[in-house]
């Protein structure tokens, strides 16, 4: 093939020959026009503008039109005719009347027998009966002159009880919860409130009271119940759970709550085996009348079958109850109490004094409080000071044994007097801004042997030791319990009467 111009002008005659066949001429352009008047076309026609045009007129005619159509299918507002219930009878309304659900609620086998008639009239006074017996419960913060009134008893008559009852004992013992049995008798008339017959209640586990009603007078009549107050001692293997094993034994949930704490406070509860024993006493009160009453718990022992056994028994010492070991020793173990509920803004270490201007050393703790915040004392001790101390101005210093001891300085108000005892988290002043302070806060300082060190890195152990009389005390009273059987009922409790005196709590 060459590559003259005939060569060009017969490729370019055989593209024009493969090419896409024309269309036919005015196809093209209708479509386009179709196309474009749709776009113009307007399905929704604004009324609001372009008032009286071709466009506003189409519109309100489709308007006019879709109103049209739901106003003609829209249903009629004519009513609809139903078939009435037919009228009753004078008959029929009697006997519909009568086999109500109130009629036959009181026994009716027929309807038309128990239907009133006018020859019913009804009773111009209706008769009483001629005594009620009802149940009272005394609530919390009531009193029982109150509730026998509440019950039906004439206000002078309840107090007269309420009296001859306290020269009994006295009412605060009667518990919130207390059930009175009260049976009430005739009156004479609608007019004045029905007497008292009779009145029963349980005042206390060893004590009934009874207020009868004798020869037309009332009398009072303490009902005494024996008790037997022996300890419940309760012994059986840990096995997988401690807490189960108890609970399965017959130990009650507080109970065994509180030996667990015991355990957890000598030795870790991860530690025990399944074949170490468990050994609970607790206070327990049997009355003769059948019920029985457990207290708080008195002893915690176990039986380690590899260690050291425990023995754990709770002592009152300088009027706080802890546990001490058989040989007579306590343990206390915790973080400080914090002295103020507020943020720490200076910790312990050097720092720019804001008054004085240069630096040296801060030796203790700054907290932010407001004015007046109450402080606490950080744990157990004796105030071996309390007063203006320079710069500190008012302080109260602490000292906790062991040659442990804390500060609180820069109070307003001193509550703490020195050489008096304070107890853990107890107020022994107020916030202030006295001596070389800028602003209200607590400058807390703690000291080893003399020696200020960071409050913040200090965790204490505190133990208490028995000697001399209280240490005799604490083993002849463990010696009792650890000679209770498993159990703790040694003898059968006999019910006391109205002429022997009941056996009370604390066996006298």
């Amino acid at each position: 093939m060459n590559g003259g111009p005939a060569a060009g002008a017969a490729a370019l005659s055989l593209d024009h020959a493969i090419g896409r066949p024309r269309a036919p001429k005015g196809f093209g352009t209708r479509v386009s026009d179709l196309q474009d008047r749709s776009r113009d076309l307007e399905f929704v026609v604004d009324l609001g503008v372009r008032i009286g045009s071709r466009e506003w007129l189409r519109g309100l005619a489709t308007c006019t039109a879709l109103c049209f159509a739901a106003w003609s299918f829209a249903p009629g507002l004519e009513p609809i005719a139903v078939a009435s219930t037919p009228k009753l009878t004078d008959a029929q309304w009697e006997e519909s009347r009568a086999l109500a659900i109130a009629p036959l609620a009181f026994g009716g086998d027929t309807g038309r027998r128990m239907a009133p008639t006018d020859a019913v009239e009804p009773l111009t006074d209706t008769p009483e009966r001629p005594s009620v017996d009802l149940l009272a419960t005394l609530a919390r913060g009531d009193g029982l002159a109150r509730v026998l009134e509440r019950s039906g008893v004439g206000a002078g008559e309840a107090q007269q009880i309420a009296g001859m009852i306290s020269g009994v004992l006295p009412l605060t013992d009667i518990k919130p919860g207390t059930v009175l049995d009260v049976t009430l008798g005739r009156r004479p008339n609608r007019q004045v409130a029905r007497p008292l017959d009779l009145l029963t209640f349980r005042a206390r586990f060893d004590l009934k009271m009874a207020v009868e009603r004798v020869d037309g007078r009332l009398a009072v009549r303490p009902i005494p119940i024996a008790v037997d107050d022996t300890p419940l001692r309760i012994t059986g293997r840990i096995g997988s759970s401690l807490y189960r094993s108890a609970r399965a034994a017959g130990a009650p949930a507080k109970a065994v709550e509180g030996y667990i704490r015991a355990v957890a406070s000598q030795t870790g509860i991860d530690t025990l085996g399944a074949d170490d024993r468990f050994d609970i006493i607790l206070e327990h009160r049997r009355a003769a009348t059948g019920e029985t009453e457990s207290g708080k718990l008195l002893y915690a022992g176990l039986s380690r079958s590899r260690g050291k056994n425990l023995q754990l028994m709770q002592w009152d010492q300088d009027g706080r109850t802890q546990w001490f070991e058989a040989s007579g020793v306590g343990k206390t173990t915790g973080m400080l109490q914090r002295p103020v509920p507020g943020n720490v803004s200076s910790n312990f270490g050097m720092r720019r004094h804001p008054i004085l201007g240069y630096s040296r050393m801060h030796k203790g703790m700054d907290f932010r409080a407001g004015y007046g915040t109450p402080i606490l004392a950080a744990s157990d001790g004796r105030v071996s000071g309390a007063g203006w101390h320079g710069g500190y101005g008012q302080q109260v210093r602490i000292d906790h044994g062991g040659g442990l001891a804390t500060s609180y300085s820069h109070m307003s108000r001193i509550v703490a007097r020195a050489g008096s005892q304070v107890r853990r988290g107890q107020v022994i002043g107020y916030v202030g801004s006295t001596g070389l302070s800028t602003g209200p806060h607590l400058h807390y300082e703690m000291y080893r042997n003399g020696a200020a060190i960071n409050p913040a890195s200090v965790k204490f152990t505190t133990r208490a030791q028995l000697a001399g009389a209280d240490l005799a005390r604490f083993r002849s009273q463990l010696k009792s319990l650890l000679a209770v059987p498993v159990g703790g009922r040694a003898q059968p409790v006999q019910q006391a009467t109205a002429e022997t005196p009941a056996k009370t709590a604390n066996g006298a």
